[in-house]
């Protein structure tokens, strides 16, 4: 799987918003000159994870965005469904399970990758950035057995 332009530019900008949500709202054009994305794209990016429930807006001075819920409570895989369209596969009827091995291989796989995305949170790729942690992207079963 790859991540389009759209979902890593968007976890990007959650992750500013994230590190800074003590300090109160973040500015576009904060996340614009820390993180070199347009303000033009960021807005985009900000309407449909507004829309999704993730962020929200203040106005005036002062204002800018904020995470609608901890950034515990977010999942990689909720900004990426926000602003891509990923989404995890309903189960296939047993009655269409006699579809060729290579779809039911590609749903299946899909499927785990969407389950894996949805087990990181936001806090955790935080954690990462601030270098706390080991990247959960990167978590092995090893690693994760050896520590």
């Amino acid at each position: 799987m790859k991540l389009s332009t759209k979902g890593r530019h968007a976890i990007t900008a959650m992750m500013e918003l994230a590190l800074h949500q003590k300090k109160g709202p973040v500015t576009l054009a904060d996340i614009s000159s820390q993180q070199s994305i347009s303000i033009s794209y960021l807005e985009q990016l900000f309407a449909k994870l507004r829309q999704s429930g993730l962020v929200t807006g203040m106005r005036g001075p002062g204002g800018g965005y904020c995470l609608a819920r901890p950034a515990s409570e977010i999942s990689i895989a909720q900004v990426l469904s926000a602003v891509d369209d990923l989404t995890k596969l309903q189960e296939i009827p047993l009655a269409e399970r006699e579809l060729p091995g290579s779809l039911l291989m590609w749903r299946q796989l899909s499927n785990q990758v969407f389950d894996y995305l949805d087990g990181i949170s936001l806090a955790e790729t935080v954690e990462t950035q601030k270098g706390k942690t080991t990247p959960a992207l990167f978590h092995t079963d090893l690693q994760k057995s050896a520590a």
